[in-house]
């Protein structure tokens, strides 16, 4: 199922009816007739296949699912009151505009959002045109601002359409959480996490967390996405990557969270016969004479190599680049000199390829973690792979020495 397949308006009443215990009080809590409540809630429970509360002789009581179902719920719908919400919304705008949102107009707004075009919004959905674009139109009025606009042959979403697009993929990815905990083959593609992997953590840490989720939890799809902090915050922001692993931040942004693993103790790198290998005492400007390959502006990488040389001139640095495999090969091809960790380069470093040109860099170290979005609650399945990684990170090369 997608998460759109639920009936937001039957999502919305669930915490209702567990705080109120009775159907009727919660039917008037949320405008609705106590048989369209009643027939609503157990079109939910066939739907997951499972009771979200025990009737008793005194009113309502949640089960556990439906408790979780009910506190995800609320979670979806503060995302949608965010995403709905303009700082400046009109005369005409509705005051909670996320209450009259349904489950359909929602589907096609993402589908749009993310086709980029009402023909391919259309293909995903096998929603007619004029049904797509009717419901389009439904949420702009709902939300008193323009949400997407033509270009060309395309559409563009409006800054008001982006943040309503983020509101609703992180709505869409809380009720999948609770359908996944509910029973792990009922969400879109069954249980599945989406890992944000930064250059340390694919050569050192993921292998074997991989590895070892896989044997525990064969059931579990997991997709890793590459990139630097730059490429994969907005689509964690957005819930379309559920955790990053990497170099921190030294100022943690507002919206996220990080949790520190290890730090990792960064050195010199250049080829086996570089000029400066195997020299007792490397100079700061003998490091200095040589050409650098280094990371982009901003990254802690970068700003690290920067500190090295604070009150000289940078070194010559004709080449930019995050990659650790192409940073590898201009390695051992030239006298290019790089700033890394041993761990990513682990096993040139033991085959003779590579050496450690100087280790005793002045504060040389960067903190490796888990950054998420604020007020993320994984799946049990999430939980567990968070702990793995935890366990992987005490596993490595520095933390044994």
């Amino acid at each position: 199922m997608h998460p759109f397949d639920l009936n937001l308006r039957h999502l919305r009443a669930l915490s209702a009816i567990a705080t109120r215990g009775s159907m009727s009080a919660a039917a008037d809590a949320v405008s609705l007739s106590q048989p369209a409540l009643t027939q609503g809630l157990a079109k939910l429970e066939r739907q997951l296949g499972v009771a979200l509360f025990e009737r008793r002789p005194d009113g309502m009581r949640a089960t556990a699912e439906g408790a979780m179902l009910a506190e995800r719920a609320g979670a979806a719908l503060g995302h949608l009151a965010l995403g709905g919400r303009g700082p400046s919304r009109g005369a005409r705008g509705f005051a909670r505009p996320e209450l009259l949102m349904t489950a359909t107009q929602l589907r096609a707004f993402l589908a749009l959002a993310d086709a980029g075009s009402f023909v391919g919004a259309a293909d995903e959905t096998r929603l007619s045109q004029p049904a797509l674009h009717r419901a389009v139109r439904d949420l702009e009025q709902l939300c008193a601002t323009p949400l997407a606009e033509r270009r060309g042959r395309g559409v563009s979403l409006t800054a008001a359409g982006r943040r309503l697009a983020r509101g609703v993929r992180l709505a869409a990815a809380e009720i999948a959480a609770a359908m996944v905990d509910i029973d792990p083959s009922a969400g879109p593609g069954g249980a599945r996490i989406v890992i944000g992997a930064m250059p340390l953590c694919r050569a050192l840490i993921l292998p074997r967390v991989l590895a070892r989720f896989a044997h525990e939890m064969p059931g579990v799809n997991v997709e890793v996405v590459e990139g630097s902090w730059r490429e994969l915050v907005d689509p964690l922001r957005d819930g379309i990557i559920d955790l990053m692993i990497g170099a921190l931040r030294d100022e943690t942004p507002p919206d996220l969270e990080q949790a520190a693993l290890m730090v990792d103790q960064l050195v010199v790198i250049g080829r086996a016969g570089h000029p400066l290998a195997g020299r007792p005492d490397v100079s700061l400007a003998a490091l200095a004479e040589m050409p650098w390959i280094v990371g982009q502006r901003g990254t802690p990488l970068r700003n690290h190599w920067e500190a090295m040389f604070t009150g000289n001139d940078l070194p010559v640095a004709p080449i930019e680049c995050g990659s650790v495999m192409t940073i590898r090969g201009v390695l051992c091809d030239s006298d290019f000199l790089t700033l890394l960790s041993p761990d990513q380069v682990a096993l040139e470093l033991d085959a003779g390829i590579l050496a450690v040109i100087d280790h005793r860099l002045a504060g040389g170290s960067r903190t490796i973690g888990i950054t998420t979005r604020t007020g993320w609650r994984p799946t049990g399945a999430q939980s567990r792979f968070v702990a793995l990684v935890g366990q992987a990170a005490g596993e490595t090369r520095l933390s044994k020495n």
